[in-house]
């Protein structure tokens, strides 16, 4: 018998129509958009049409007038405007804080920030900040000052339960008392003991892969420690996993291997810089160091971008090849010395914190050089530019001695916005004091100063602001903001 010929037929996505996938791409998100426009012609006609962009403006600023022709182009800028705080309008709020001592560290995490002064660690809601609600919860089990604050995954965790809970994290630090809390919902869950002394420093990261992951800490007694934070317990019982011995002071600065989760590089007060392998073994005082060497000057900072390990230290930059222990590259030198060090792993670029000003540097460029020269100086600065902020979009750099936070383009080092961080009696004083620290998070950034009398908390949202700084040729570059910003008054 002769077989029927098959009536099975194949429809393929571009057999839609543009119209019809337009409508279906309003669903997709930015990265979506753009890896659906890099598959084919017609996908990428789909991808830029109109229709998509007029959505994805009307959805993120309602409110905005939207020209008739060239949508994509429009929202791309629009979107690039507000991640480098292009405007003197944000949304601002400030919260007094009577406590006018130093704040140490300070994260913004989704609709959340919190801070630490000496060994309070106090945490609030952006949505009750904005409603004139401080809302503040304060954390006060540690007994010293809070050296580390590390935020990491639930999941991670043992308080995990339920896949609605995969989004959050957990609050971890470290704290001269000698211990390691883990909070959750406003409260400690976990205590973890064990150096025998101050704990200095938490690790960037957590190491290795699947549900074997674990928390280092460095401490003051020159260890290295293990943590697991999926053991059960309040008191963190059988939490510590291993210790590991080399580092003869104490621990300063440690960061986790790109290109291989269990290598854990650590560096010490001495410039002595350590590799661990720690999967060889989780024997106690069994060391599983894998790589030593040392660099010149005082630690500043560590960052492992896949197989290199960036050293700040002293007066310059150097990459180590963690396979070799090699120097490969010195990227920056700055005398007299480095205060603060960041680095963007999608762009070949570091920028550096010294007195005065900050560097913005190519490595590309100082690889066939012996004298790396930077491709930008970011001035405008009183004293050591302590911190430091980088991603794809901008730079936002600021100290103790300044006044005002700065921001500036990531690719080109130009400035982009300048505003005042500090309460009016300590900009007015002077014994008064800039910028104690801060955390940027996309179109939010939060800083923390304090005067003589109480501290301010102040957080400000681009994401919303339409009114853009105008440049005024006639002055410095960095006084050239338009009467109207409110950086020439109080926040």
């Amino acid at each position: 018998m002769e077989a029927e010929p098959s009536t099975t037929t194949t429809t393929r996505i571009t057999d839609l129509n543009e119209d019809s996938l337009a409508h279906c791409a309003t669903y997709l998100s930015l990265q979506d958009l753009s890896n659906l426009a890099t598959t084919c012609k017609s996908l990428k006609r789909v991808a830029y049409s109109d229709s998509i962009w007029q959505h994805c403006f009307r959805e993120h600023w309602p409110h905005e007038l939207l020209q008739t022709s060239g949508l994509r182009e429009a929202y791309l800028k629009r979107r690039v405007a507000v991640q480098q705080f292009k405007f003197v309008d944000p949304l601002v709020a400030a919260l007094y804080v009577t406590n006018a001592r130093p704040f140490d560290h300070m994260i913004l995490d989704k609709n959340d920030f919190t801070f630490s002064q000496g060994s309070f660690i106090q945490m609030t809601n952006i949505d009750s900040f904005l409603n004139g609600r401080d809302g503040l919860t304060v954390l006060s089990d540690h007994n010293a000052r809070i050296t580390c604050m590390r935020l990491f995954p639930l999941s991670e965790t043992s308080l995990f339960r339920r896949d609605t809970q995969r989004k959050e994290n957990v609050l971890v630090t470290s704290s001269c008392d000698h211990s390691i809390r883990l909070w959750w919902k406003g409260s400690c869950q976990r205590c973890f003991r064990g150096h025998n002394g101050p704990v200095l420093t938490l690790s960037d990261k957590l190491l290795g892969d699947g549900s074997a992951k674990v928390l280092a800490s460095g401490g003051e007694d020159g260890t290295v420690r293990l943590w697991s934070l999926s053991s059960s317990g309040k008191r963190g019982q059988h939490a510590l996993k291993a210790t590991l011995y080399g580092h003869e002071k104490p621990i300063k600065l440690m960061s986790v291997a790109g290109h291989r989760t269990s290598l854990l590089a650590t560096i010490s007060k001495d410039s002595k810089v350590r590799v661990w392998d720690t999967t060889t073994s989780s024997a106690l005082r069994l060391s599983c160091c894998v790589g030593m060497t040392s660099v010149p000057g005082t630690p500043v900072d560590v960052k492992c971008h896949e197989s290199l390990l960036y050293v700040a230290a002293g007066s310059s930059v150097i990459a180590i090849d963690l396979r070799t222990m090699q120097k490969v590259i010195t990227a920056a030198i700055y005398q007299p010395k480095l205060c603060s060090f960041a680095m963007l792993p999608s762009k070949p670029l570091i920028c550096t914190g010294g007195i005065d000003k900050a560097m913005l540097w190519d490595i590309r460029i100082n690889q066939e050089t012996l004298k790396p020269e930077p491709v930008a100086e970011l001035d405008g600065h009183t004293g050591p530019v302590t911190l430091l902020h980088m991603d794809p979009y901008k730079i936002v750099t600021g100290g103790a001695e300044n006044f005002y936070i700065n921001v500036w383009e990531t690719d080109t080092g130009t400035q982009t916005n300048s505003f005042i961080c500090c309460p009016s009696d300590a900009a007015s004083s002077s014994s008064g004091v800039g910028c104690s620290t801060m955390a940027v998070n996309g179109t939010r950034i939060v800083t923390a100063s304090y005067g003589e009398e109480h501290g301010l908390v102040c957080f400000r949202d681009f994401f919303n602001a339409t009114c853009a700084v105008s440049k005024r040729e006639d002055v410095h570059a960095s006084k050239f903001w338009d009467p109207q910003s409110y950086s020439d008054g109080d926040p």
